[in-house]
């Protein structure tokens, strides 16, 4: 590390040390003073890092609608029904199933009339669906569904490009949605996208995040859940964006996470968030749902990854780990590519070393 990439917090350290106690030849150590003078030693800070973890966890599955809506490969109904039903079978309780989104937008999820009406409810299972307008949660309505999602940005572009709104639009028109799904009796859910970054602005300020986050809070959501479309965020991001907004008022039951692993920090980000006392958290089975704007790389946290994160943090998520690969491969043979799931790859490697077909 250079001198001038040592954070303005740190310090390089130049006192005389015995052999056994000098750091490795060409490298600098550096303190951190953050806590400022009578901080906890590090061992001792290590003991308490995961005193603030939760003790259960919600997986919220995404894979169904937002694994699938960017696939060239339509998967038939059949097909994307005994998916849910398997998800569900290996202990998912609250999965999102479909967009109710006009299909010239999404032709992936055109059947989402049909897949949400032949479905197989559930007890104890919450099931969701996007809506982005009053004929989406018109038909989300007809098909029995009693929770929806709706979806903006943090991001002025983003919401211009992808949803053709202002952000003002964008509030106005959800108004009148969660109004009018809460007088059905319907939950809601909203997204924010582009917390972190965003592909036409690149940084978005954190006053951004805070006034739509506040704003759809207000409007009536009863979950936030905060995403990293991009890919881009990192531990110091998530850890400051989550701060600032539970000290701006919003609780940890009003919010959830959403991270990408296009970069390779999804599992890091998620360990911040859980420390932070976050506990829902949105995964997609096998990793599926990839970045559209990073072609060939990783998008949606795999399910399978998290729950392997939570199970060896000794959190309880409700979730069967080793029930999810077999699934994983059989969805990835139909979309005839493998998924990016680390712990399915790696399971599928040790059964065909063993001999076990998966």
């Amino acid at each position: 590390m250079s001198e001038t990439q040592i954070p303005p917090h740190a310090e390089r350290v130049s006192q005389a040390r015995s052999p056994a106690q000098a750091p490795a030849q060409g490298r600098e150590q550096v303190v951190d003073h953050t806590a400022g003078p009578g901080a906890a030693a590090p061992s001792e800070w290590f003991k308490h890092m995961f005193d603030a973890l939760p003790h259960d966890v919600d997986i919220y599955e995404v894979g169904p609608r937002d694994g699938l809506q960017n696939e060239k490969t339509v998967l038939p109904v059949e097909t994307k029904l005994a998916m849910i039903e398997s998800l569900v079978d290996a202990g998912i309780r609250r999965i999102e199933i479909t967009s109710f989104v006009n299909p010239r937008w999404i032709p992936a999820l055109a059947d989402h009339m049909e897949v949400a009406t032949r479905l197989r409810r559930r007890e104890g299972v919450r099931y969701s669906a996007l809506v982005p307008n009053m004929r989406g949660l018109d038909s989300a309505t007809r098909a029995g569904m009693d929770e929806i999602a709706i979806f903006m940005a943090a991001s002025e572009t983003h919401n211009r490009k992808n949803i053709n709104k202002s952000t003002h639009k964008a509030l106005e028109t959800y108004t009148e949605v969660v109004r009018e799904a809460r007088d059905r009796g319907m939950a809601v859910r909203g997204y924010l996208s582009c917390v972190y970054g965003c592909p036409y602005e690149d940084q978005v300020p954190y006053e951004n995040v805070e006034y739509v986050s506040k704003a759809l809070v207000d409007l009536g959501v009863y979950e936030l859940s905060l995403g990293d479309t991009i890919g881009v965020g990192t531990p110091r991001q998530v850890a400051g964006i989550l701060q600032g907004l539970l000290g701006a008022g919003l609780s940890y039951d009003q919010l959830a996470v959403h991270f990408h692993d296009t970069r390779g920090t999804a599992l890091a980000n998620t360990t911040v968030a859980l420390q932070l006392g976050i506990r829902t958290i949105d995964s997609s089975l096998g990793g599926l749902g990839g970045c559209p704007y990073a072609p060939g790389a990783s998008g949606n946290v795999a399910t399978e990854d998290v729950v392997y994160l939570l199970n060896g943090m000794g959190i309880r998520s409700g979730v069967e780990l080793d029930r999810l690969p077999a699934i994983s491969v059989e969805i990835g043979a139909k979309l005839g590519r493998e998924l990016p799931s680390k712990y399915t790859k790696a399971y599928v490697g040790a059964c065909a070393k063993q001999g076990v077909q998966v």
